[in-house]
């Protein structure tokens, strides 16, 4: 039916209509469009677009476990990303991949010269690693907000309000020994800049503390000790702590495995032959058990004996041989008895028998005090028995009697005539 064809009420209400589809067109494609932007600005805020990211880089030896996009954690946070991996030219030997990530705002503030790490670490057991880093323990802060420019030491002495302007290098001696001030160190601290001069100083490298920018303004260089202007290709390098994957772990298990199973199959033999010599080893003592059943019966019988007061006795001297022992100590008591009377009347009379004789030698003795020349007489003959004797061997008629027969045997020295005790004492 031609539009023309209705009636004008039906074209009125059919351009009612047309308004009201158009309005609710326009706004559902409102809703739609306003719910698509909050989707993306929640997702940006969420992942961090509009924050400022601090670019870092390390170096690994391998990419296994770790892709693009992998979050990077501090202290079981979410502070940054993995935003490139790449491998190190063929003609570089010292390093392997290079990985790059960015640490967003405020988490780069924890990472410090000293004391920040990256670690690369196990992160379930299906070969997924994790890229972790530490917050810093000193130093100076891998990045500066603040406005940086080079001056001279006469610029820097006629900067106005020296408070607000603080070094963005670290200042040593003539020596290079001492260090004699820090960045971040004010200006007005310095209280005499032309020692700076004296040491080799012209320039210095300040910031303005009083401005601070969103965005980084400078970056530490470690072996020139300063910080230096920030630009999209600089990065800070941090020094990594890398472990295997798991894999890599399970692999070299396996090949340890493979190298010992060889040794546990031998230990097995081993142990079914020890299992197998201990079963006849326990057949063996059942019938040792058996044999000594008697023996272990014999013994209970005697320990049932002894279990009154006295059968150890009964059981060791039975009751003849304890009679028979009785009797031998009666008789050996009666022998003893008898033996010390004997022996006191042996001592007795001994006592006696010295007792004369130590009158007889007394008596002696007093009667060689008493006389003195009597050892004289009595020498004097033995001397003369002797030579009569001597005589008599060589008288004619006795000769014969008192010959020997000679041999070859040495000469006798002939004794030492006898002498009274008087001339041994004169002597």
């Amino acid at each position: 039916m031609a539009l023309q064809d209705l009636t004008p009420q039906l074209r009125t209400r059919l351009s009612r209509m047309e308004r009201a589809v158009g309005w609710f067109v326009t706004l559902a494609m409102a809703l739609l469009a306003f719910g698509f932007v909050y989707y993306v600005y929640h997702t940006a805020e969420r992942k961090g677009w509009f924050l400022t990211k601090a670019p870092y880089y390390i170096y690994t030896d391998r990419a296994t476990g770790l892709k693009v996009g992998d979050p990077v954690m501090m202290m079981g946070l979410n502070v940054g990303q993995i935003t490139r991996m790449e491998p190190m030219p063929a003609e570089e030997f010292e390093h392997n991949i290079c990985v790059e990530f960015a640490i967003k705002d405020p988490y780069y503030g924890y990472l410090w010269t000293r004391g920040s790490r990256a670690k690369v670490t196990t992160a379930d057991f299906l070969g997924k690693r994790e890229l972790e880093v530490t917050r810093g323990t000193g130093g100076y802060p891998t990045y500066v907000f603040y406005p940086m420019r080079e001056v001279t030491i006469g610029e820097a002495q006629g900067l106005p309000d020296l408070s607000n302007w603080v070094l963005a290098q670290e200042v040593w001696d003539a020596t290079g020994t001492n260090l004699l001030s820090r960045p971040k160190s004010p200006l007005a601290n310095l209280t005499n800049l032309t020692e700076l001069a004296a040491g080799g100083y012209t320039n210095l490298i300040i910031m303005d503390k009083a401005h601070e920018a969103k965005s980084m303004t400078g970056i530490w260089n470690e072996p020139a000790g300063r910080y230096e202007a920030y630009t999209k290709e600089a990065k800070y390098e941090l020094e990594v702590d890398e472990s295997a994957a798991v894999t890599e772990r399970l692999e070299k298990l396996v090949s340890e495995v493979e190298q010992a199973l060889p040794n546990i199959l031998r230990l097995t033999n081993q142990l079914a032959t020890v299992l197998s010599n201990s079963a006849c080893l326990t057949s063996n003592l059942n019938a040792v058990a058996l044999g000594a059943s008697p023996a272990v019966s014999n013994l209970a019988l005697v320990t049932a004996r002894l279990n009154h007061p006295g059968a150890l006795g009964e059981w060791l001297l039975p009751t003849n041989l304890n009679r028979q022992l009785e009797g031998t100590l009666g008789n050996a008591d009666t022998a003893l008895a008898s033996a010390s009377t004997n022996l006191t009347a042996l001592a007795e009379n001994l006592s006696r028998s010295l007792d004369n004789l130590a009158n007889l030698t007394s008596n002696l003795n007093g009667q060689v005090q008493a006389n003195t020349n009597i050892l004289d007489h009595i020498s004097r003959a033995i001397v003369d028995a002797d030579s009569f004797v001597q005589g008599l061997k060589r008288h004619w008629l006795l000769r014969s009697a008192f010959r020997t027969k000679s041999t070859n045997a040495p000469p006798t020295v002939p004794p030492a005539p006898l002498r009274s005790p008087k001339e041994k004492g004169k002597e």
